[in-house]
């Protein structure tokens, strides 16, 4: 085995050749899942030669029966070299010790540690609207290497997209967010707050970019991520020059023609996907204020109208990332989950 001197290899390769080269022959004939999935930049695929200055190198997730992972696991530490293709095979940060970065457990109890519950199952609407879309990212992006139980891709495989009318609730919900302050950066610029109304134009950019990359079939990525993740998407460039254009426009009416061009644009793609009757998706006056905006409510009201009886009667809150931007519930699942629970239920 080679061990060269680097130039930057991306994680999901150089996990790749990982399991491959080394950490396969180690299990022989043990029956076993092996995957990069779960947290790191490069699961994604946005790691860079910057990213492998803390916790990144090579990495393995190896999932067997639950009774053999200990045992597995403990073999190990001596069986692993010291480096591979130049980069040591043990890594830390400031916030985690060194270790070596293979991990040898059960699926199930993984799965439902990330998630807080076990894909490889059915999965409810309580499920769902509990799972930050970063996880579920996680969980569908990065590579399977070995899928000899099975376990990797059912859980994928079901956990790929939302069910359709989970997709229209939260397209819903997403929609809503944009109607609660789409006139707010003409009300801030008229009333001499520039400054507001650049803060409000940036929510409103995020949270179409959020928008597109759901109606994409995408899981928003959290935020070091998101404009990364919104311009890999096909056509996407015109609408990143109208959200670049909108927040650094000096003053608020051409703050508002970049993102009425915006609106539009996000309007039509809303059509293209067919779950709603077409809609007018031309900007028209707030009431009779002087502000121009795309009139979200509509499609909101749309979208709700075919949810179905048991989305129908929630509250239109959405999935946990659409009323809540706390990382520390948002990177905990039952955190997460229990915040989701109380809200749908105390409304």
């Amino acid at each position: 085995m080679s061990d060269f001197a680097p130039g930057f290899v991306p994680g999901l390769e150089l996990s790749r050749a990982y399991y491959t080269e080394v950490v396969k022959p180690i299990l022989g004939e043990v029956p076993h899942g092996a995957a990069l999935i779960g947290p790191g930049s490069e699961v994604l695929s946005f790691d860079t030669e910057r990213s492998t200055d803390h916790d990144w190198g090579p990495r393995v997730l190896v999932f067997v029966d639950p009774d053999l992972a200990e045992g597995i696991a403990a073999r190990l530490p001596e069986a692993l070299p010291a480096r591979f293709r130049g980069y040591p095979t043990a890594f830390g940060s400031d916030r985690n010790p060194v270790r070596h970065g293979v991990l040898v457990t059960g699926f199930g109890a993984w799965a439902r540690a990330r998630l807080g519950f076990d894909p490889r199952g059915e999965i409810a609407t309580a499920d769902w609207l509990g799972a930050s879309w970063q996880r579920l990212a996680e969980m569908t992006s990065g590579e399977v290497y070995h899928d000899g139980l099975g376990d990797l891709g059912r859980a994928r495989e079901n956990l790929r997209w939302y069910p359709r009318q989970v997709w229209r609730y939260v397209l819903a919900c997403q929609w809503r967010r944009v109607a609660q302050i789409e006139s707010f950066p003409g009300r801030c610029g008229e009333v001499g707050d520039d400054l507001g109304s650049l803060l409000v134009t940036g929510r409103l950019v995020e949270d179409l970019m959020r928008l597109c990359l759901l109606m994409r079939r995408r899981y928003p990525p959290y935020a070091k991520w998101l404009g990364s993740a919104f311009a890999r998407l096909p056509g996407s460039a015109e609408l990143g020059e109208s959200f670049a254009a909108a927040l650094s426009a000096r003053g608020w009416r051409d703050r508002e023609d970049h993102l009425c061009r915006a609106y539009e644009r996000v309007a039509a793609l809303h059509n293209r996907l067919a779950l709603t009757p077409p809609l007018d998706p031309s900007v028209r006056p707030y009431f009779d204020r002087p502000f121009r905006v795309i009139g979200a409510a509509r499609f909101a009201e749309a979208l709700l109208d075919g949810a179905g009886p048991e989305l129908g009667a929630l509250p239109p809150l959405g999935a946990v990332d659409q009323f809540c931007d706390s990382t520390d519930v948002l990177a905990d699942a039952t955190r997460s989950r229990t915040l989701s629970r109380a809200v749908h239920i105390a409304a």
